[in-house]
């Protein structure tokens, strides 16, 4: 049976994160250092580069800070290109963290600012997992994560243009999933509670009764932070990931027929309304596949 902690490893795989040289896209990169993985991290500054340094240093794995700016529609496609060949041509993990904030009442909301954090939170997210999608699909493996927010599904104030850029990164991540998900690339959304990040740092100041207000009902009366997340998308790529098989459960072949007659029984409200009906037997030969 394999060690425990192998079933956490990402090594061998190369990962891209954008928005990584600070906040949630710091945290999500270490997480997948630490299990591994060769990450490239995007930044706008030559910070980003600082940035990659410290994480290998801390991690002692190999990180790329590559500089780009997502805003230029015309530019991504060789930002993604030199992200990719800093991993020596291949990625199999696109984490979308890349992200502005502007906080202001939506009738007086400047449409400037409508427009770089919807062509940035939503667009450019759309342009990155179509690059990486086409490459992955080449090759019937790949996993995109990307950061949605709370605001996904309740919108909250003073933030419209982020609300609205987040609430079509969750819809957005199902609609790729739909089409991608059956070839071997899966798309998935992490949707982080209130975390303090320079996005969120101004809303004590221009708004402190909402700050009170949402600080008062988190049940640990406190904001998150960057390493909160350190762990989650390593967790979210185990949860989609078989990285073990039955028998490294200990499970045998002479358990298999007791395990789909179980799950016809458990299970039988969710079988009769996934969109293909299985049967046992059908249900067996997939356990025995996992073997």
């Amino acid at each position: 049976m394999r060690d425990f902690m192998d079933l956490f490893s990402l090594k061998g795989k190369k990962a891209i994160v954008t928005g990584g040289t600070r906040g949630l896209g710091y945290g999500m990169a270490e997480g997948l250092c630490r299990a591994g993985a060769e990450v490239a991290i995007l930044g706008t500054s030559e910070k980003v580069r600082e940035s990659a340094d410290a994480l290998a240093r801390t991690t002692g794995v190999v990180v790329h800070g590559i500089v780009g700016d997502l805003v230029r529609e015309e530019e991504v496609p060789n930002i993604y290109k030199r992200l990719v060949e800093s991993l020596d041509g291949q990625a199999d993990i696109l984490v979308n963290c890349a992200g502005f904030q502007h906080r202001c009442v939506a009738e007086d909301f400047p449409m400037e600012e409508w427009n770089r954090i919807l062509r940035v939170n939503l667009g450019a997210m759309f342009q990155m997992s179509q690059l990486a999608a086409r490459d992955m699909l080449q090759r019937g493996y790949g996993r995109i994560i990307n950061v949605a927010s709370m605001t996904s599904f309740f919108g909250s104030v003073m933030i419209p243009a982020y609300a609205a850029s987040k609430g079509g990164v969750a819809q957005l991540t199902k609609a790729c999933s739909n089409e991608w998900s059956s070839r071997g690339v899966t798309v998935n959304a992490i949707a982080p509670g209130y975390m303090e990040t320079k996005l969120t740092s101004d809303m004590k100041a221009k708004n402190p009764d909402q700050y009170e207000e949402v600080t008062a009902r988190i049940p640990m009366h406190r904001w998150g932070k960057a390493e909160d997340l350190a762990g989650k998308v390593r967790e979210l790529l185990e949860d989609i990931e078989l990285t073990c098989t039955l028998s490294d459960l200990g499970i045998e072949e002479k358990d298999i027929p007791w395990m789909a007659e179980n799950c016809m029984k458990v299970s039988a409200h969710s079988i009769a309304n996934n969109p293909v009906v299985f049967s046992q037997e059908e249900i067996a030969e997939i356990y025995k596949k996992a073997l």
